[in-house]
């Protein structure tokens, strides 16, 4: 008897480890384990989401008649991790091979690497057949580089998989069409509602399982409309590329209060745990341009988005761990302040990003970077802690590809492997790209003093901190000259106000 091992983010039909499968032989495990939930404690409505798909799809497998030992978290029998589940599963059943694919995150493979001796069983961790880049590809085609610049690895992929391809040329003579994705929004914008899945029976079970056992974790449960099927997910995706693609490209990083979803797809989650695959989704999106239904800046933004960062980050991962994961360029030490958990701060655009991220265990990607993770940079806030909360707080969050979006992306921590320069900004950048400053208690226009918008004078003085880590780098010269032209007394005003604004933040005062 083979014992083939399913984790919670692989639940794809099509998964490398169910591909020879043989019903009347073999046999399909699969765990909810208490130590995968509280390693870090997930948002509640990442659990839900994450162990009601894995209840549906061992349905899925056990209609088509396989061999499903499920373990729900709250059997008395269940050992708590994976590594037990599998010794104590091992002794009953006494399989031939265990087969899994590989995990998405080091420490699980780590562990699954010690199974082999330690119980006297073949092991056989298969590739994971779901990404579109395996990391020995990766290594090779970052092998000799100077920089790994991902716009560089994206049109590598695009070749590789046709994808928006005239012969040797992209579709429209541009690989890369951000400059029209770019647009502020508008008083007149209406995005469309989310498509909404109402929960059954199974995921009402869940719910109660997490009422009992993480009560204390961050979030909100409820209104819970996540897919937890893959025929719903399909639906999700059909319906963003009915609906939201067309005008996704053009408001992608626009940012309005009230509107979480904004034109976003809100798949990510369903990629991430294998409810969707990625390259059905780019198929299909592709497929929307060719038939006139969006247009290319929209269609090749939302693509590069799967096909090159997220393809690219995963690389990232697997090539930098375990080092990466202990990067911290500008040496930030700041706690992680309160305001991350509770929203209170009278800093409009942060306290709206917190209140959709505590509800929804979503913010689109303007709302993570530019708002979100643009404080933690500019505020020196540790990316141990950083790297934590948004591991915790997104339900598409695996450290597979939080990792390098916030380490390397968000913080620079990493010192310009992932990115060629930090993503700083002042309060003018969401002031073009969002609506919160109008409802804010600071004034946005006002550079310094107790009223100016605290990202104003903190995105200075990150400059003048780390000037001597960042000098160097070609893109900040413009950011150096302003500085240098500020003047002593401007800048030593911005030091005090910077000052006082970050001891009120170490004393977890609001601010």
């Amino acid at each position: 008897m083979v014992l083939r091992l399913v984790l919670g983010d692989q639940l794809s039909h099509n998964i490398s480890s169910l591909s020879d499968v043989v019903p009347k032989r073999d046999a399909i495990l699969m765990c909810e384990v208490w130590e995968e939930a509280t390693y870090v404690k997930h948002h509640k409505k990442k659990i839900a989401f994450l162990f009601s798909a894995m209840r549906h799809f061992a349905e899925e497998l056990t209609d088509k008649g396989f061999r499903v030992h499920y373990i729900k978290l709250d059997d008395p029998k269940n050992k708590g991790s994976f590594r037990g589940e599998i010794r104590r599963i091992t002794h009953i059943h006494k399989p031939d091979q265990i087969i899994i694919t590989m995990p998405s995150e080091y420490r699980v493979l780590k562990d699954i690497q010690d199974w082999e001796s330690e119980l006297g069983i073949s092991v056989e961790i298969r590739s994971d057949n779901r990404f579109l880049c395996t990391p020995e590809e990766m290594a090779d085609w970052a092998n000799g580089r100077k920089q790994l610049r991902m716009e560089y690895f994206y049109r590598e992929m695009r070749k590789k998989y046709n994808i928006l391809m005239d012969g040797n040329r992209p579709v429209g003579g541009k690989w890369n069409l951000d400059t029209q994705n770019r647009k502020p929004p508008s008083k007149e914008l209406r995005p469309p509602s989310p498509t909404t899945c109402v929960p059954d029976v199974t995921t009402k079970s869940v719910f109660d399982l997490v009422h009992r056992k993480f009560s204390t974790h961050f979030g909100d449960l409820e209104p819970f409309h996540y897919a937890v099927t893959r025929k719903q997910a399909l639906q999700k995706l059909k319906d963003f590329l009915n609906l939201r693609l067309p005008h996704f490209g053009e408001y992608q990083d626009a940012m309005l209060q009230g509107e979480p979803w904004m034109y976003h797809s809100h798949i990510s989650h369903y990629l991430n745990c294998g409810l969707l695959e990625p390259l059905e989704v780019i198929q299909a999106a592709e497929c929307t341009f060719t038939e006139g239904h969006a247009p290319l800046n929209a269609v090749e933004g939302f693509i590069r988005q799967i096909l090159g960062w997220r393809e690219y980050v995963r690389g990232i991962y697997w090539l930098k761990m375990p080092e990466y994961s202990k990067e911290n360029f500008f040496n930030a030490q700041r706690k992680l302040p309160w305001l991350y958990w509770s929203g209170d701060t009278k800093m409009n655009c942060l306290r709206q990003c917190v209140l959709d991220t505590k509800q929804n265990a979503y913010a689109h990607h303007i709302q993570r970077l530019m708002v979100l993770g643009n404080f933690a940079l500019l505020a020196g806030i540790d990316p141990k802690e950083v790297n934590e909360w948004y591991l915790i707080v997104y339900a598409d969050a695996y450290e597979w590809v939080e990792l390098p979006n916030v380490s390397g992306m968000t913080l620079f921590a990493d010192g310009g492997y992932l990115a060629s320069k930090p993503y700083a900004a002042g309060g003018s950048y969401i002031n073009r790209m969002s609506d919160y400053c109008k409802s804010c208690t600071y004034n946005v226009n006002k550079k310094t003093g107790p009223q100016a918008c605290p990202f104003n004078y903190l995105y200075w003085n990150f400059f003048i901190c780390n000037a001597d880590k960042l000098r160097g780098n070609p893109r900040l010269g413009h950011s150096f000259r302003t500085l240098e032209n500020m003047g002593v007394k401007k800048t030593e005003t911005v030091k005090a106000d910077a000052k006082r604004f970050l001891k009120k933040l170490d004393r977890d005062e609001q601010v």
